[in-house]
Protein backbone atom coordinates (compact mmCIF):
# COMPACT_ATOMS: atom_id res chain seq x y z
CA UNK A 1 0.00 0.00 0.00
CA UNK A 2 1.35 3.68 -1.09
CA UNK A 3 2.12 6.51 1.89
CA UNK A 4 -0.60 8.73 2.63
CA UNK A 5 1.13 11.50 1.07
CA UNK A 6 1.64 8.95 -2.39
CA UNK A 7 -1.96 8.70 -2.37
CA UNK A 8 -2.61 12.22 -1.57
CA UNK A 9 -0.29 13.28 -4.78
CA UNK A 10 -2.21 10.80 -7.09
CA UNK A 11 -5.42 12.27 -6.99
CA UNK A 12 -5.13 15.22 -9.00
CA UNK A 13 -3.33 13.39 -11.51
CA UNK A 14 -6.20 11.39 -11.39
CA UNK A 15 -8.83 13.96 -11.83
CA UNK A 16 -6.12 15.52 -14.92
CA UNK A 17 -6.26 12.17 -16.37
CA UNK A 18 -9.66 11.54 -16.42
CA UNK A 19 -10.23 14.97 -17.87
CA UNK A 20 -7.77 14.94 -20.57
CA UNK A 21 -9.50 11.51 -21.58
CA UNK A 22 -12.65 13.06 -22.17
CA UNK A 23 -12.06 16.02 -23.37
CA UNK A 24 -12.75 16.25 -27.27
CA UNK A 25 -11.02 19.37 -28.04
CA UNK A 26 -7.93 17.39 -27.13
CA UNK A 27 -5.85 15.77 -30.04
CA UNK A 28 -6.37 12.07 -30.06
CA UNK A 29 -2.76 11.39 -29.29
CA UNK A 30 -3.04 13.32 -25.65
CA UNK A 31 -6.06 11.88 -25.41
CA UNK A 32 -4.74 8.36 -25.69
CA UNK A 33 -1.73 9.40 -23.38
CA UNK A 34 -4.70 9.73 -20.55
CA UNK A 35 -5.87 6.66 -21.44
CA UNK A 36 -3.05 4.62 -21.78
CA UNK A 37 -2.14 6.03 -18.24
CA UNK A 38 -5.63 5.37 -16.39
CA UNK A 39 -5.64 1.86 -17.99
CA UNK A 40 -3.00 1.14 -15.10
CA UNK A 41 -5.03 2.33 -12.34
CA UNK A 42 -7.68 1.07 -9.82
CA UNK A 43 -10.74 2.19 -8.70
CA UNK A 44 -14.08 3.85 -9.25
CA UNK A 45 -12.30 7.34 -11.25
CA UNK A 46 -10.24 5.78 -14.09
CA UNK A 47 -13.28 2.84 -14.29
CA UNK A 48 -15.68 5.65 -14.70
CA UNK A 49 -13.68 7.81 -17.03
CA UNK A 50 -12.82 4.92 -18.85
CA UNK A 51 -16.61 3.66 -19.58
CA UNK A 52 -17.49 7.00 -20.86
CA UNK A 53 -15.32 6.77 -23.11
CA UNK A 54 -16.05 3.82 -25.24
CA UNK A 55 -19.28 6.14 -26.12
CA UNK A 56 -16.57 9.01 -27.71
CA UNK A 57 -17.65 9.94 -30.96
CA UNK A 58 -14.05 8.60 -31.81
CA UNK A 59 -14.59 4.77 -32.82
CA UNK A 60 -10.60 4.41 -32.33
CA UNK A 61 -10.58 5.76 -28.64
CA UNK A 62 -14.04 4.27 -27.58
CA UNK A 63 -12.65 0.27 -28.78
CA UNK A 64 -9.43 1.30 -27.34
CA UNK A 65 -10.91 2.06 -23.69
CA UNK A 66 -12.96 -0.53 -23.79
CA UNK A 67 -10.26 -2.87 -24.65
CA UNK A 68 -8.39 -1.41 -21.49
CA UNK A 69 -11.60 -2.36 -19.32
CA UNK A 70 -11.01 -5.89 -20.64
CA UNK A 71 -6.92 -5.81 -19.85
CA UNK A 72 -7.60 -4.26 -16.29
CA UNK A 73 -10.60 -7.12 -15.62
CA UNK A 74 -12.80 -4.92 -13.53
CA UNK A 75 -15.91 -7.07 -13.19
CA UNK A 76 -17.17 -3.80 -12.14
CA UNK A 77 -16.97 -2.79 -15.63
CA UNK A 78 -19.16 -5.68 -17.01
CA UNK A 79 -22.93 -3.73 -17.15
CA UNK A 80 -21.32 -1.18 -18.72
CA UNK A 81 -19.75 -3.18 -21.40
CA UNK A 82 -23.10 -5.08 -21.46
CA UNK A 83 -24.63 -2.20 -22.66
CA UNK A 84 -21.79 -1.17 -25.25
CA UNK A 85 -21.80 -4.77 -27.10
CA UNK A 86 -25.96 -4.45 -27.35
CA UNK A 87 -25.96 -0.88 -28.95
CA UNK A 88 -25.40 -1.85 -32.51
CA UNK A 89 -25.78 2.18 -33.04
CA UNK A 90 -21.95 1.67 -32.08
CA UNK A 91 -19.43 1.23 -34.43
CA UNK A 92 -18.55 -3.08 -34.77
CA UNK A 93 -14.73 -2.12 -34.18
CA UNK A 94 -15.92 -0.98 -30.46
CA UNK A 95 -18.84 -3.94 -29.94
CA UNK A 96 -16.08 -6.16 -30.75
CA UNK A 97 -13.86 -4.74 -28.22
CA UNK A 98 -16.49 -4.73 -25.11
CA UNK A 99 -17.08 -8.73 -26.45
CA UNK A 100 -13.48 -9.43 -26.04
CA UNK A 101 -13.16 -7.28 -22.94
CA UNK A 102 -16.07 -9.68 -21.31
CA UNK A 103 -13.98 -12.55 -22.27
CA UNK A 104 -10.54 -11.43 -20.51
CA UNK A 105 -12.67 -10.76 -17.31
CA UNK A 106 -13.60 -14.11 -17.49
CA UNK A 107 -17.18 -14.83 -15.56
CA UNK A 108 -19.57 -17.47 -15.91
CA UNK A 109 -22.43 -14.89 -15.48
CA UNK A 110 -20.97 -13.51 -18.92
CA UNK A 111 -21.71 -16.11 -20.91
CA UNK A 112 -25.40 -15.37 -21.50
CA UNK A 113 -24.57 -11.95 -22.61
CA UNK A 114 -22.04 -13.36 -24.98
CA UNK A 115 -24.42 -16.19 -26.37
CA UNK A 116 -26.88 -13.43 -27.10
CA UNK A 117 -25.03 -11.08 -28.67
CA UNK A 118 -23.76 -14.35 -31.34
CA UNK A 119 -27.04 -14.64 -32.14
CA UNK A 120 -28.31 -10.85 -32.70
CA UNK A 121 -25.41 -8.84 -33.56
CA UNK A 122 -25.07 -8.37 -37.80
CA UNK A 123 -21.35 -8.00 -37.93
CA UNK A 124 -19.05 -10.95 -38.60
CA UNK A 125 -16.19 -9.54 -36.60
CA UNK A 126 -18.38 -9.20 -33.45
CA UNK A 127 -20.09 -12.41 -33.72
CA UNK A 128 -16.28 -14.07 -33.95
CA UNK A 129 -15.45 -12.18 -31.47
CA UNK A 130 -18.24 -13.54 -29.21
CA UNK A 131 -17.59 -16.87 -29.75
CA UNK A 132 -13.60 -16.30 -28.80
CA UNK A 133 -14.78 -14.80 -25.51
CA UNK A 134 -17.10 -17.86 -24.72
CA UNK A 135 -14.58 -20.34 -25.61
CA UNK A 136 -12.19 -18.03 -23.36
CA UNK A 137 -14.24 -18.52 -20.43
CA UNK A 138 -15.19 -22.72 -20.79
CA UNK A 139 -11.25 -23.01 -21.12
CA UNK A 140 -10.57 -21.02 -17.53
CA UNK A 141 -13.05 -23.12 -15.76
CA UNK A 142 -10.93 -26.17 -16.92
CA UNK A 143 -8.05 -24.80 -15.56
CA UNK A 144 -8.44 -23.36 -12.20
CA UNK A 145 -6.31 -25.07 -9.47
CA UNK A 146 -7.86 -26.68 -6.45
CA UNK A 147 -6.55 -23.60 -4.83
CA UNK A 148 -8.41 -21.31 -7.05
CA UNK A 149 -5.93 -19.71 -9.09
CA UNK A 150 -5.36 -20.11 -12.71
CA UNK A 151 -3.01 -22.18 -14.45
CA UNK A 152 -2.96 -20.71 -17.58
CA UNK A 153 0.53 -19.58 -18.88
CA UNK A 154 1.00 -15.59 -18.86
CA UNK A 155 1.57 -13.75 -21.57
CA UNK A 156 5.71 -12.65 -22.13
CA UNK A 157 3.98 -9.41 -23.50
CA UNK A 158 1.32 -8.85 -20.18
CA UNK A 159 -1.37 -8.51 -22.12
CA UNK A 160 -4.69 -10.75 -21.09
CA UNK A 161 -4.77 -12.75 -24.28
CA UNK A 162 -7.97 -13.85 -26.33
CA UNK A 163 -6.89 -17.21 -26.14
CA UNK A 164 -4.69 -19.30 -24.27
CA UNK A 165 -1.68 -20.62 -26.66
CA UNK A 166 -1.20 -24.24 -27.95
CA UNK A 167 0.62 -26.42 -25.98
CA UNK A 168 4.48 -25.62 -26.29
CA UNK A 169 4.93 -29.52 -27.21
CA UNK A 170 3.20 -28.05 -30.65
CA UNK A 171 5.87 -27.63 -33.64
CA UNK A 172 6.13 -24.60 -35.66
CA UNK A 173 5.23 -26.10 -38.67
CA UNK A 174 2.06 -27.93 -36.99
CA UNK A 175 0.92 -24.41 -35.42
CA UNK A 176 1.14 -22.58 -38.58
CA UNK A 177 -0.74 -25.63 -40.67
CA UNK A 178 -3.20 -24.64 -37.70
CA UNK A 179 -3.44 -20.99 -38.11
CA UNK A 180 -3.64 -21.24 -41.96
CA UNK A 181 -6.68 -23.82 -41.61
CA UNK A 182 -9.63 -21.95 -42.48
CA UNK A 183 -11.68 -24.86 -41.62
CA UNK A 184 -10.65 -24.96 -37.87
CA UNK A 185 -12.57 -22.53 -35.09
CA UNK A 186 -11.28 -19.22 -34.82
CA UNK A 187 -10.20 -20.41 -30.85
CA UNK A 188 -7.85 -22.88 -32.25
CA UNK A 189 -6.55 -20.60 -34.73
CA UNK A 190 -6.09 -17.70 -32.38
CA UNK A 191 -4.12 -20.32 -29.71
CA UNK A 192 -2.04 -21.17 -32.33
CA UNK A 193 -1.14 -17.33 -33.23
CA UNK A 194 -0.31 -16.93 -29.54
CA UNK A 195 2.02 -19.51 -29.98
CA UNK A 196 3.95 -18.71 -32.79
CA UNK A 197 4.22 -15.11 -31.09
CA UNK A 198 5.28 -16.78 -28.10
CA UNK A 199 8.21 -18.60 -29.93
CA UNK A 200 9.28 -15.42 -31.57
CA UNK A 201 11.72 -17.10 -34.29
CA UNK A 202 11.85 -16.42 -38.37
CA UNK A 203 9.94 -19.07 -39.24
CA UNK A 204 7.08 -18.26 -36.75
CA UNK A 205 7.01 -14.92 -37.82
CA UNK A 206 7.42 -16.00 -40.96
CA UNK A 207 4.44 -18.37 -40.32
CA UNK A 208 2.39 -15.44 -38.74
CA UNK A 209 2.39 -12.95 -41.63
CA UNK A 210 1.11 -16.05 -43.80
CA UNK A 211 -1.88 -15.84 -42.04
CA UNK A 212 -2.43 -12.12 -43.08
CA UNK A 213 -4.19 -13.23 -46.17
CA UNK A 214 -6.94 -14.57 -44.29
CA UNK A 215 -10.66 -14.84 -44.75
CA UNK A 216 -11.65 -13.25 -41.50
CA UNK A 217 -10.99 -9.95 -40.70
CA UNK A 218 -11.01 -10.62 -36.92
CA UNK A 219 -8.27 -12.56 -37.67
CA UNK A 220 -6.05 -10.51 -39.67
CA UNK A 221 -6.40 -7.66 -37.34
CA UNK A 222 -4.90 -10.08 -34.68
CA UNK A 223 -2.46 -10.79 -36.50
CA UNK A 224 -1.49 -7.23 -37.24
CA UNK A 225 -1.95 -6.66 -33.06
CA UNK A 226 0.75 -9.57 -32.60
CA UNK A 227 3.19 -8.40 -35.56
CA UNK A 228 3.15 -4.98 -33.64
CA UNK A 229 3.67 -6.78 -30.14
CA UNK A 230 7.23 -9.06 -32.61
CA UNK A 231 8.15 -5.46 -33.43
CA UNK A 232 9.75 -7.50 -36.38
CA UNK A 233 11.21 -5.64 -39.37
CA UNK A 234 10.07 -8.90 -41.68
CA UNK A 235 6.58 -7.99 -41.58
CA UNK A 236 6.80 -4.20 -42.62
CA UNK A 237 5.93 -5.07 -46.37
CA UNK A 238 2.57 -7.23 -45.18
CA UNK A 239 1.78 -4.44 -42.86
CA UNK A 240 2.11 -1.85 -45.04
CA UNK A 241 -0.02 -3.46 -47.98
CA UNK A 242 -2.64 -3.81 -45.29
CA UNK A 243 -2.32 -0.33 -44.67
CA UNK A 244 -2.36 0.94 -48.26
CA UNK A 245 -5.60 -0.92 -49.25
CA UNK A 246 -8.64 1.08 -48.55
CA UNK A 247 -10.89 -1.61 -49.30
CA UNK A 248 -9.79 -3.50 -45.64
CA UNK A 249 -11.52 -3.40 -42.84
CA UNK A 250 -10.59 -0.43 -40.81
CA UNK A 251 -9.74 -2.55 -37.54
CA UNK A 252 -7.51 -4.34 -39.66
CA UNK A 253 -5.68 -1.07 -40.60
CA UNK A 254 -5.69 0.02 -37.89
CA UNK A 255 -3.87 -2.53 -36.20
CA UNK A 256 -1.14 -2.59 -39.39
CA UNK A 257 -0.96 1.33 -38.62
CA UNK A 258 0.20 0.65 -34.96
CA UNK A 259 2.21 -2.11 -35.58
CA UNK A 260 4.46 -0.34 -38.19
CA UNK A 261 4.50 2.38 -35.41
CA UNK A 262 6.12 -0.29 -33.13
CA UNK A 263 8.66 -1.31 -35.97
CA UNK A 264 9.56 1.97 -36.44
CA UNK A 265 11.72 1.78 -39.84
CA UNK A 266 12.05 4.55 -41.94
CA UNK A 267 10.35 3.39 -44.32
CA UNK A 268 6.86 2.92 -42.00
CA UNK A 269 7.34 6.39 -40.31
CA UNK A 270 6.84 7.78 -43.69
CA UNK A 271 4.04 5.47 -44.23
CA UNK A 272 2.10 6.27 -41.29
CA UNK A 273 2.71 10.23 -42.29
CA UNK A 274 1.37 9.81 -45.50
CA UNK A 275 -2.19 7.78 -43.50
CA UNK A 276 -2.34 10.06 -40.99
CA UNK A 277 -4.42 12.12 -43.97
CA UNK A 278 -6.42 8.79 -44.82
CA UNK A 279 -10.74 9.69 -44.66
CA UNK A 280 -11.09 6.77 -42.40
CA UNK A 281 -11.16 8.18 -38.87
CA UNK A 282 -9.92 4.85 -37.70
CA UNK A 283 -6.83 4.60 -39.79
CA UNK A 284 -5.73 8.03 -39.66
CA UNK A 285 -6.05 8.59 -35.71
CA UNK A 286 -4.23 5.35 -35.26
CA UNK A 287 -1.25 6.90 -37.65
CA UNK A 288 -1.13 9.86 -35.70
CA UNK A 289 -1.20 8.23 -32.31
CA UNK A 290 1.91 5.32 -33.85
CA UNK A 291 3.80 8.71 -34.58
CA UNK A 292 3.14 10.45 -31.69
CA UNK A 293 4.34 7.34 -29.15
CA UNK A 294 7.37 7.41 -31.47
CA UNK A 295 8.27 10.49 -31.00
CA UNK A 296 8.36 10.56 -27.12
CA UNK A 297 10.39 7.80 -27.51
CA UNK A 298 13.09 9.08 -29.12
CA UNK A 299 12.97 12.02 -26.64
CA UNK A 300 13.34 9.73 -24.51
CA UNK A 301 10.10 10.73 -22.62
CA UNK A 302 7.13 8.26 -21.46
CA UNK A 303 4.24 8.22 -23.50
CA UNK A 304 2.22 7.79 -20.46
CA UNK A 305 1.79 10.47 -18.07
CA UNK A 306 3.88 9.56 -15.07
CA UNK A 307 2.79 10.14 -11.71
CA UNK A 308 5.72 11.76 -10.64
CA UNK A 309 4.92 15.30 -12.94
CA UNK A 310 1.86 17.51 -11.47
CA UNK A 311 -0.40 18.68 -14.45
CA UNK A 312 0.72 21.72 -14.23
CA UNK A 313 3.88 20.85 -16.05
CA UNK A 314 1.94 18.56 -18.89
CA UNK A 315 1.20 20.73 -22.29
Amino acid sequence: MGSLKETASSLPMEKFLCERLLDPTQPISERFRALFSLRNLKGAGPRDALIRATRDSSNLLAHEAAFALGQMQDTEAIPALESVLNDFSLHPIVRHEAAEALGAIGLESNIPLLQNSLLVDPAPEVQETCELALKRIEELKTVVDGDGTSSTEKSPFMSVDPAAPVSSCSSVDELRDILLDEEKCMYDRYAALFALRNRGEDAAVSAIIDSLGGKSALLRHEVAYVLGQLQNNAASAALSDILRDVNEHPMVRHEAAEALGSIADEHSIALLEEFAKDPEPIVSQSCEVALSMLQYERSGKSFEYLFMQTPSLQT
